[in-house]
């Protein structure tokens, strides 16, 4: 879950950077390779600390899962929790809310200087980006949602049943994206 989230934020900001930065362009994939390893050792930090003692996993929602045990009332893993949810969620939405935002401001102005077609190109990039933000926040806030309620809520106000839309919801965002892109992207088409 957290190397799709932050794998969404280093793609905004490739997007952000390919578009409004000056880059050479090449043909090798270091760039990429980067990007994906990053995201896959930015994950692995925030998912090892529970194996090292700072918080713990156990079996999630109905059983069917396992996660990090939101419901543990140690000072040590409210911590990890807190920092879990602000690194691996609030930094990831931040960032594509800045690129995806800086993104948008630039087809603006260049809809500014060329009317019709940049004007029609203005409103589809919109458009995938929201949706793109919007799949983003209804796959994830609501698990973000659970997780503090189970970890600062009374004990026993998550139950296993309403825990497992928001999980599954969750999980389901590494489909989202893919079909966004070829839904919306002419070139995939």
């Amino acid at each position: 879950g957290i190397v799709s989230l932050v794998s969404l934020a280093v793609l905004s900001y490739e997007r952000y950077s390919t578009l409004t930065l000056c880059h050479k362009r090449s043909d090798d994939y270091r760039k990429a390779l980067l990007a994906v390893g990053g995201s896959w050792i930015y994950s692995l930090l925030w998912t090892v600390p529970p194996l090292l003692g700072w918080s713990s996993y156990g079996i999630e929602g109905a059983g069917t899962s396992c996660s990090v045990r939101w419901s543990s009332e140690s000072a040590e893993s409210t911590s990890y929790i807190i920092c879990l949810f602000i690194f691996c969620l609030v930094v990831p939405v931040m960032v594509m809310m800045y690129c995806y935002g800086r993104l948008l401001y630039l087809v603006k102005q260049v809809g500014k200087t060329h009317k019709n077609a940049a004007r029609k190109r203005e409103y589809h990039v919109l458009f995938m980006v929201i949706t793109t933000v919007i799949c983003y926040l209804v796959c994830w806030i609501p698990y973000g949602v659970i997780a503090l309620l189970a970890t600062f809520g009374k004990p026993g106000v998550v139950t296993p049943v309403t825990s497992i839309i928001p999980s599954i919801l969750a999980k389901s965002s590494t489909v989202c994206n893919p079909i966004i892109y070829i839904l919306m992207n002419k070139q995939v088409r």
